[in-house]
């Protein structure tokens, strides 16, 4: 586990040169007998488990705001959707605001210093309203979400359930709604949230097409995040 997530937080964009010019070269004295690349390769599935009980204990505290976002995660080129096999049954299509995709949606929910609160795993064809509430379930005071999360019905249910009082940017075509300014100054600490779905792609690597199987690609997803 010490490995692979350290590797998502290392400069190499390949984890078998990162695992034989880092691991076995400059950390052999810390990782003792160390397998072979290949037998590494079989064993990373166990770490599903217990990735997923690492990152449960890895949230930050729900501190009264919160922002909700979700962030494409692409399995492979729009142009390969047809021969596809991976994850057959269980990637879909998808259309963000800039084009159409084949994946997965991973959605998140942190708190103003940038720390987890939740995490949820989608196929692409999945509404970004369907998981908010058991998201945020368990959480209180007042979420801020971009314009693909509007829904009078959604905010009510989320008061009304949770005592949650949930912000969505309006869409252009609406009408805007007063705020009370200190919402308002919050609703533009938004950009916090997008700043961190940028490092998971872009630093973490937690979207690649080089998937194998499933449970790589899990295992993937939860050491970036």
């Amino acid at each position: 586990m010490t490995i692979i997530i350290a590797f998502h937080q290392n400069h190499y964009r390949n984890f078998k040169h990162f695992y034989l010019n880092q691991v076995k070269q400059q950390w052999s004295s810390a990782f003792p007998g160390l397998p072979s690349y290949q037998r590494f390769i079989e064993w990373m599935p166990s770490t599903l488990i217990p990735l997923c009980v690492y990152l449960k204990h890895c949230f930050g505290q729900c501190t009264g705001i919160g922002f909700i976002d979700s962030t494409c995660l692409k399995v492979c080129h729009n142009r390969r959707i047809s021969r596809h096999k991976v994850f057959e049954g269980l990637a879909a299509r998808g259309k963000t605001y800039v084009d159409w995709f084949f994946g997965f949606k991973l959605h998140l929910v942190v708190n103003e210093f940038g720390q987890l609160l939740n995490v949820s795993l989608t196929p692409g064809n999945v509404d970004d309203r369907q998981p908010v509430p058991d998201l945020l379930s368990g959480l209180f005071g007042k979420i801020f979400a971009d314009r693909g999360y509007v829904s009078q019905k959604l905010a009510s249910q989320l008061l009304q359930d949770f005592g949650i009082e949930f912000f969505a940017k309006p869409r252009r075509n609406m009408k805007n709604k007063l705020m009370r300014l200190h919402d308002k100054l919050l609703s533009r600490k938004r950009s916090i949230i997008e700043t961190i779905n940028d490092q998971l792609k872009n630093i973490s690597q937690i979207e690649h097409s080089r998937h194998r199987s499933p449970v790589n690609f899990c295992v993937n997803v939860l050491c970036g995040l």
